[in-house]
């Protein structure tokens, strides 16, 4: 089964296009979401991690760099429109050479009312990164016309300990408010924040998970 269901790819879509829509008018990616949000709770989320994260203010994307591109990325979403709220921020650097991505750091900011049990929330919103940041980078089921041909680690590789990045939490606790679920609102924003990171390091917008080198150098505009 998939953790979150739609959520995850709803989630890259709509914030993949924000994102869009924020380098368009050549704003910064953070200041043109709270421009549209009257929320207060919502508002709290997203600056929330952006403190957290040393957030720097401005258009996306940053200006040409070396061979390693370095950017952040961010992504909002509630989750099923009424539960948890949750804003990812993700730093990435971008061998422009090969196309590899590495995710250096993860910050989320998490609302889910009231928190029972702080480090029960941690480990599944850690649990949720780790395995989102797998599915962005690496997971695929690959077919040929006879069957699926991804069949063992070497064929469907997913993250090793080697590659998970520094994961940071700000739990936003609302003792007056209902306890809401922390298993799967952290998952849906890991893959547009590491996008839109893509995107502020390159000038290249990725609109197929996962991220891999060969995908990367195609948005880039080499084989």
């Amino acid at each position: 089964s998939f953790r979150s269901l739609g959520g995850a790819e709803n989630t890259f879509a709509n914030e993949s296009f924000v994102d869009e829509l924020a380098a368009a008018t050549h704003v910064d990616p953070l200041q043109f979401r709270l421009r549209y949000l009257d929320e207060p709770r919502l508002r709290q989320v997203l600056m929330a991690a952006a403190e957290k994260a040393g957030w720097e203010r401005r258009p996306s994307p940053r200006p040409r760099q070396d061979d390693l591109a370095e950017g952040r990325g961010l992504a909002f979403a509630r989750y099923e429109n009424d539960q948890a709220i949750v804003a990812c921020v993700a730093f990435v650097t971008v061998d422009t050479a090969s196309g590899a991505v590495r995710v250096q750091r993860v910050v989320v900011a998490h609302d889910c009312g009231l928190i029972i049990n702080p480090d029960g929330v941690r480990n599944q919103i850690e649990g949720n990164v780790i395995q989102s940041l797998s599915r962005a980078l690496k997971e695929e089921v690959q077919f040929d016309r006879m069957r699926v041909t991804s069949v063992d680690w070497e064929t469907y590789p997913i993250l090793k300990f080697s590659e998970v990045p520094e994961v940071e939490i700000v739990l936003i606790d609302r003792p007056d408010q209902p306890a809401l679920g922390a298993g799967e609102p952290a998952q849906i924003t890991t893959a547009a924040a590491v996008a839109n990171a893509i995107f502020d390091a390159t000038g290249a917008r990725v609109r197929q998970i996962p991220f891999t080198p060969e995908r990367i150098m195609k948005a880039l505009g080499g084989e």
